[in-house]
């Protein structure tokens, strides 16, 4: 599993003109899944990443964490964080789980934020769709975090 966290102060997703999912102050997730991840995986995927400290405390340094500061999730599906282009130029999406079982996990992961985070705080994208998504980052703070 694979995410890419940014840190924003505000995201949204539209999808075919119409916001599916949008957020104020927290992050935004971009979540891969590849074929031999697990529900293990959501899990302790979700809690690294609403408990990474990459918000400022009142002496400017990153010591808050998603909950701390009352912050939400926006979270979109997206199997390109699995392109691998070692051979050619054209990505090969082989390691990334398929459709029906990344789709099972996606939600699975949503469950688990809002679980962590409350009903209210976690957005989401449209599996499989087209989407635009629009954000301001944050510092910019981004990360990428690996489940191996």
């Amino acid at each position: 599993m694979r995410l890419l966290i940014q840190r924003v102060s505000k995201a949204k997703v539209t999808v075919s003109g119409k916001i599916s999912g949008e957020i104020g102050k927290g992050l935004l997730i971009f979540l891969g899944i590849g074929e031999d991840d697990s529900e293990q995986d959501c899990i302790k995927m979700a809690e690294k990443a609403s408990g990474m400290r990459i918000f400022e405390d009142e002496t400017g340094k990153m010591n808050l964490d998603l909950t701390q500061i009352l912050g939400s999730a926006l979270i979109v599906s997206q199997f390109t964080l699995y392109a691998d282009v070692r051979k050619g130029n054209r990505p090969s999406f082989i390691a990334a789980a398929k459709p029906d079982e990344a789709k099972k996990l996606y939600k699975f992961f949503i469950d688990i934020m809002k679980g962590l985070l409350g009903e209210n705080k976690v957005a989401e994208g449209v599996f499989g769709a087209m989407m635009d998504v629009e954000l301001i980052n944050d510092g910019p703070v981004t990360i990428w975090v690996d489940s191996c």
